[in-house]
């Protein structure tokens, strides 16, 4: 197998995760974003700041509107929300809006 091939079933593979999980309907810049915040989220409820999320080396080639754009819309979706009692720019994932069935596999 070529390793243009190997690429392909593993994107198809992802793609199809992220169909599962609720993710397919974010942009690929939304789902980026997310996924940094969970990364750099040190548990259920740990707060992020905004200014971690956007230099991680996952957003390092998107532009500042486009991340703010994202940032929102990940808030309106329900999937990020702004840390409680913390100052501003400072979020928690919001990891229990994916499917707790399918997270649980």
């Amino acid at each position: 197998m070529d390793k243009l091939t190997s690429i392909f079933q593993l994107r198809e593979m992802l793609s199809q995760l992220e169909h599962d999980v609720g993710l397919d309907t974010l942009s690929r810049i939304e789902r980026d974003v997310l996924l940094a915040a969970h990364s750099l989220s040190e548990g259920t409820g740990a707060v992020v700041s905004s200014e971690q999320i956007r230099a991680h080396p996952l957003l390092t080639s998107v532009t500042q509107a486009t991340f703010y754009r994202a940032m929102r819309r990940l808030l309106n979706c329900g999937f990020l929300e702004r840390a409680d009692g913390s100052r501003a720019k400072t979020y928690t994932v919001r990891s229990d809006r994916i499917d707790p069935e399918l997270t649980s596999r």
